[in-house]
């Protein structure tokens, strides 16, 4: 290994073959000390009961919550975020309380907005103009708690408008310039980057200081580190050297029982110094 920095299993991708609320515990169990999840739920405002069972699930397998989507719709069905679709503003908005609401209850101060797929028949211009309006609200919303807006450029779906580290900052920027907000970074998935083309050893060089977190696959497949070509573990050193101290969220699939996949790992590397 040629960094030090510390992992996170991202509890939506991986385990899945377990109940959702069960995949904390097995995290833990596999010698983890720290979990991401996307929303963990099928709408914008869960009930209070679900929210509870949730944050007892994570406090109860003493991990640490390192991360969390803002609701994004349905992410099978392709949705990938609310954050620019003008019919479901009400949904977003409503969302935001929840999230900072689980947020400040479990320690977490990474929030993941996705930005939303491009529309037929909304002019591209109108889903920017309401996307910077929203980003600037959950930003002002997670500042309450210390916490940070994370904008994230995807691959694999088409109609989704941020594929490099420049769309996502261009995006960061605008909110900073229109709001004033500045807790607002870039989620760098060494994964999307990759397959999007764009240059890891680049972005890394040029951007190390507006990353806010950092996820892992390898190419192609979507793959554990090891299963393709990328070069993970010098872009993670690079990371390191160039000032990243955060976490690694490991945003993979497994094509057998999760608990198979981080053999990659040795256990020594698999928990933290920082303390659920």
């Amino acid at each position: 290994m040629k960094h030090r920095l510390p992992y996170t299993v991202n509890a939506s991708i991986l385990f899945t073959e377990l109940p959702l609320l069960e995949r904390p515990a097995t995290a833990k169990a596999a010698g983890f000390d720290a979990v991401e999840f996307w929303w963990p739920y099928a709408t914008a405002v869960p009930t209070d009961a679900e929210v509870d069972a949730f944050v007892r699930a994570v406090r109860d397998a003493g991990v640490r919550l390192t991360g969390l989507n803002f609701f994004a719709g349905d992410m099978p069905g392709g949705d990938r975020g609310l954050v620019s679709w003008p019919a479901r503003v009400a949904e977003f908005r409503d969302n935001i309380d929840v999230t900072v609401a689980i947020g400040e209850q479990l320690g977490c101060r990474s929030f993941n907005a996705l930005y939303g797929n491009r529309l037929d028949g909304v002019a591209p211009a109108e889903q920017d103009d309401l996307a910077v309006e929203n980003l600037a609200l959950a930003a002002k919303a997670v500042e309450r708690i210390g916490g940070t807006v994370l904008v994230e450029p995807v691959s694999g779906a088409p109609a989704y408008p941020l594929r490099t580290a420049t769309d996502a900052l261009a995006v960061i920027d605008r909110v900073a310039a229109e709001s004033g907000s500045r807790n607002l970074r870039l989620l760098a998935d060494l994964y999307h980057l990759a397959v999007n083309g764009d240059g890891v050893a680049g972005v890394i060089a040029a951007h190390a200081d507006r990353i806010g977190h950092v996820q892992i696959a390898d190419a192609p497949g979507r793959g554990a580190p090891g299963t393709g070509g990328l070069d993970l573990d010098g872009q993670l050193a690079g990371l390191q050297t160039a000032g990243y101290t955060g976490w690694v969220g490991l945003e993979y699939k497994s094509e057998g029982p999760s608990a198979d996949s981080f053999d990659w790992l040795p256990r020594e590397r698999r928990g933290s110094d920082r303390h659920a």
